[in-house]
């Protein structure tokens, strides 16, 4: 299946789940309608992780019937205390997720959510390559590590003999581009594909909150305060409200709303290569999932929008958070 966008999208499964679990799309048939959305743009990816939304979200694929058409699910093992990348614990963790998706379902990339610090890389790793070589997973991926960190594991993985990352999942933006300087060389020089979340900066860059305020934010969604990440989210991204609105002011004058100039800066004017993993997108209505789809397939920006992009973030890198977890 082909795309028209100059690099893939992946839908971000981290909205859909039970309701009592977090999960912002309850109902198999919006899940489905999003996802045939995809397909119908040339996308085939789902992202997911045992982690989301109680491990609900990985309960959803199997029952989709476009699971049966040539879609594919990622899905990831975060370490939420120390020692869960430990050999047995991630085998009884990955055990979870395969149960949750189903023996239809076959994981593309397998990540390793954030990095243990609390086991030797070398454990995990053997207990991830026992894993592939039992036909568990296509390809590996690391999330949330630094670049050194990147350099030692493919090191590991070079020595011992095991499969080696081939995908590397970070927070990449136009507000968050502190990957540029060390983890994208490191990355190119190994040979690792980059994914790319967050890439509205948790909806920030729809430009809903400039207009509306932080009061509108949905219930669940990234910006709610009664959320358990939403007071992140909130001192993440508040202090750029200024450079934000002088963005969106020159966007005006191209018609072209927030949303669009981030998704086509990714797309065009970003360090994102065509044959890089992907960009999740994520979206609680099959409109906004089209509109993000339809902003992938357009070309670069008007030289004016692009080059304020490059001044929002010189305006607010000092700010900027670290990619790393």
């Amino acid at each position: 299946m082909t795309t028209s966008s100059r690099v893939p999208a992946i839908f971000g499964g981290a909205i859909i789940g039970h309701r009592d679990s977090g999960g912002r799309v309850n109902d198999p048939e919006v899940a489905q309608q999003i996802i045939d959305t995809m397909r119908k743009h040339g996308h085939i990816g789902m992202d997911t992780s045992r982690i989301y939304n109680a491990g609900t979200s990985e309960k959803v694929p199997p029952h989709l019937s476009s699971y049966l058409q040539g879609m594919r699910v990622d899905t990831k093992i975060f370490p939420a205390t120390p020692g869960d990348h430990s050999p047995l614990k991630i085998k009884a963790t990955f055990q979870q997720s395969l149960e949750a998706l189903g023996p239809r379902v076959k994981i593309r990339v397998f990540y390793l959510h954030a990095p243990d610090r609390s086991v030797p890389f070398e454990e995990t790793l053997q207990a991830v390559n026992e894993l592939y070589r039992e036909n568990k997973f296509e390809e590996l991926g690391l999330s949330n590590f630094m670049s050194w960190e990147v350099a030692e594991v493919v090191g590991i993985c070079e020595r011992r003999g095991f499969i080696k990352p081939t995908v590397y999942q970070g927070v990449y933006n136009l507000l968050d581009r502190n990957t540029e300087p060390e983890l994208f060389p490191c990355l190119r020089k190994y040979g690792i594909k980059f994914c790319a979340y967050s890439t509205l900066a948790g909806g920030y860059l729809t430009g809903k909150y400039l207009e509306d305020g932080i009061g509108a934010a949905e219930p669940g969604s990234h910006f709610d305060p009664n959320w358990a990440y939403g007071g992140f989210y909130i001192s993440r991204y508040s202090p750029t409200v200024s450079h934000v609105r002088e963005l969106q002011s020159i966007a005006r004058k191209y018609e072209l709303g927030l949303g669009e100039v981030a998704v086509r800066w990714l797309m065009h004017h970003s360090l994102m290569r065509p044959e890089d993993h992907g960009v999740i997108l994520g979206a609680s209505r099959v409109e906004q999932l089209e509109k993000s789809l339809l902003d992938c397939e357009k070309g670069p920006l008007p030289q004016e929008v692009a080059e304020a992009c490059e001044t929002t973030w010189k305006n607010v890198k000092g700010g900027a958070y670290n990619y790393w977890l």
